[in-house]
């Protein structure tokens, strides 16, 4: 164990502008910090929103055009299920393109 000299200084907080400091300076960086997330969060969350919605709407039409044209291509089926439906369920999408790419699997697939 080496011997303390008494030029090193711990981190003391004696006088009065010292704690001043610390405090208004902890104050400001707690509080810049929680409304940098808090913004960051509504706007993350106004983009998954928006996000989810765009792709209920390509997932219905697409869906809603498979289904009235009675069948649907291997491409077709792919595209549709890897591009859309699987982001739209991993972004926390709803039961309703849930039941429309059930009723797609009941297709009969056509060849190109």
């Amino acid at each position: 164990m080496r011997p303390a000299f008494k030029s090193e200084r711990r981190c003391n907080l004696n006088g009065p502008w010292d704690v001043i400091v610390a405090v208004v300076v902890s104050v400001f960086a707690s509080s810049g910090f929680w409304a940098f997330l808090i913004e960051r969060q509504k706007r993350n969350s106004a983009e998954q929103r928006l996000l989810l919605g765009i792709g209920y709407y390509e997932i219905c039409f697409f869906a809603d055009k498979y289904i009235d044209r009675g069948w649907i291509t291997r491409q077709e089926y792919s595209d549709l299920k890897k591009y859309l439906y699987e982001p739209y369920l991993a972004r926390g999408g709803n039961g309703t393109a849930k039941r429309l790419m059930q009723e797609i699997d009941n297709l009969p697939i056509k060849e190109e």
